[in-house]
């Protein structure tokens, strides 16, 4: 059994689990790392099958800055939900054959869940400029297309990096 839960990443001088819309979680956040420039990266352990965290869209007009969502599947899989002030909001995934394999045999597939992992590394270059931050497609979508290997956590965390939200 891998982990599940979700990774609560956003830009602000207070703590995330101040904002409100992050209430229904409050009780259950834990800040995981704080980095450069005011980001913290939060989580919110999960049992298996994806929780209702609160809203990235409010969070990043709440904080003024870009925010991004983690949801990982039993360390197979990650939707990532990302939100800018200027840019809105868009969603993709990590490890896109795992996340296949999670949605079934339904007349729904990846592609009408998520963004293609080309689209979504233009989001997320736009994403970063809304946050300061100057970074390339090409690296991005180079994780985007990655298989989880050796998890869906290190695949998230190697995308965060590829974003401009880097540890110290």
């Amino acid at each position: 059994m891998g982990y599940w839960g979700c990774y609560v990443v956003g830009r602000s001088e207070r703590p995330l689990a101040e904002f409100p819309a992050l209430t229904g979680v409050r009780d259950d956040l834990a800040l995981l790392d704080r980095r450069p420039d005011g980001w913290q990266v939060w989580e919110v352990p999960g049992g298996e099958g994806v929780r209702d965290v609160g809203n990235m869209n409010t969070l990043a007009l709440e904080t003024g800055a870009p925010a991004l969502f983690g949801y990982v599947m039993d360390s197979d899989c990650v939707v990532i939900e990302a939100a800018a002030p200027e840019s809105g909001a868009w969603t993709t995934c990590l490890a896109r054959r795992a996340m296949a394999v999670y949605l079934g045999e339904g007349e729904l597939t990846v592609e009408d869940y998520f963004l293609e992992p080309r689209d979504a590394a233009g989001r997320a270059v736009v994403w970063a400029a809304e946050s300061g931050r100057t970074v390339r497609a090409a690296p991005l979508l180079d994780v985007l297309k990655a298989e989880a290997q050796p998890s869906a956590e290190e695949l998230f965390f190697r995308f965060l990096d590829r974003l401009g939200v880097v540890p110290q």
